[in-house]
C-alpha cells in the first residue's frame, strides 16, 4: 500500500519550501489561470489537496484569489485542520474543505457534474485507489479534468530513483506516472482530451528535496556549498508572496522559466521537464 512521509507536518508552520517548489507553484499558477480564462472556470475541486511537496493545500490559492470557488479534499484530519488554518489566518480566502477516509477516493461525496474543473497534481501514487479517483474526477466535473504526475523519463527522476531516494520507490507504484495508463482510465470515463504536455521545466533536476539534503545523500561534503543552500540567505516561500511579504518573489523566481516558455515541442522539453499533464473535457452526451 502506498504511504506518505510525515514531512508535510513541518510545512504546516514552516513555509520555507526551497527554490524548486516556489518555481513549480508559479508555473502551475500560470497554467491554472490560463485554463480558468480559456474555459470560464468558476468552481474547482482539487483532490487530493496534497501531492506537491512543501506546504499542503495551497495549489488552488491563485484560482481562489481570482474569484473561483475552491473545494479541497484530504484523508488526514490533522493535515486538513492545518490547511484550514493556513487559508483562514494567512491566505484569508474562502475555501471548501472536505475530509474523507483513506479508502474513499473512489467514492467522493459530491454529486455528478458539481464542478467546472476537477484536478489533481502529482498525487495518484500516494492514495489507495488511483483509478477510482480518476473516474471520480470525471464524474464530478461538468467540463474540465486536469491531471499531472511526475515525468518518469527526466534526469532528476532517475537520480532520485536510483541514488538519493530509493526507499520512496519501494513503497510507491510507478505505474501511476504512466500517462497512457491515466489516459485510458479517463477515456473510459468519457473524457475527451484537448491538451497534453509538460510543465515545470527549470534549469535544475527534479529531486523533490532541498539542495543541501541532495548533497548529503550524494556524499558531497563542502562547507561552501552547504552555506550556499542553507541559512537566512536561502529562504524561499510562496506563502511570503501570497501574503504580500515578498511581492518581488515571483520576478526573482520566474527569471528561470526560459525553458518552460521556449517555443519548443513538449516532447523535446520532456527530457528535462519535471511533470507531464493531460487536460480533457467531459463528453456528457
Amino acid at each position: 500500500m502506498n504511504h506518505q512521509s510525515n514531512t508535510w507536518r513541518k510545512y504546516l508552520t514552516d513555509y520555507n519550501e526551497g527554490l524548486g517548489l516556489v518555481y513549480e507553484r508559479f508555473v502551475l499558477n500560470d497554467f491554472l489561470d490560463d485554463l480558468r480564462r480559456k474555459y470560464d472556470i468558476r468552481s474547482v475541486l482539487e483532490a487530493p489537496l496534497y501531492g506537491m511537496a512543501g506546504v499542503s493545500g495551497i495549489n488552488s490559492y491563485a484560482l481562489a484569489k481570482a474569484g473561483v470557488e475552491v473545494t479541497l479534499v484530504d484523508d488526514t484530519p490533522e493535515r486538513l485542520a492545518g490547511v484550514e488554518r493556513i487559508w483562514r489566518e494567512d491566505l484569508q480566502q474562502p475555501v471548501g474543505l472536505v475530509g474523507i477516509q483513506p479508502d474513499e477516493w473512489g467514492r467522493l461525496p459530491f454529486a455528478d457534474n458539481s464542478f467546472d474543473m476537477a484536478w489533481c497534481w502529482a498525487s495518484l501514487w500516494y492514495i489507495q485507489d488511483p483509478a477510482g479517483l480518476l473516474r471520480e474526477l470525471a464524474r464530478v466535473s461538468r467540463d474540465i479534468v486536469f491531471v499531472a504526475m511526475p515525468n518518469n523519463i527526466q534526469v532528476g527522476y532517475w537520480m532520485r530513483k536510483l541514488v538519493i531516494d530509493r526507499e520512496f520507490f519501494a513503497h510507491h507504484d510507478e505505474r501511476w506516472t504512466e500517462t497512457g495508463r491515466i489516459r485510458r482510465i479517463l477515456a473510459e470515463a468519457k473524457v475527451r482530451f484537448v491538451d497534453e504536455g509538460v510543465l515545470d521545466t527549470p534549469p535544475w533536476p527534479d529531486t523533490v528535496m532541498p539542495a543541501n539534503e541532495v548533497l548529503k545523500r550524494l556524499g558531497i561534503r563542502s562547507r561552501k556549498l552547504e552555506e550556499q543552500f542553507t541559512g537566512d540567505g536561502w529562504q524561499w516561500s510562496t506563502m511570503a508572496y501570497y501574503t504580500g511579504a515578498q511581492p518581488e518573489l515571483r520576478q526573482r523566481v520566474m527569471k528561470y522559466a526560459w525553458l518552460d516558455h521556449a517555443p519548443l515541442p513538449w516532447q523535446i522539453k520532456a527530457i528535462w521537464a519535471h511533470h507531464r499533464y493531460l487536460v480533457g473535457r467531459m463528453d456528457k452526451g
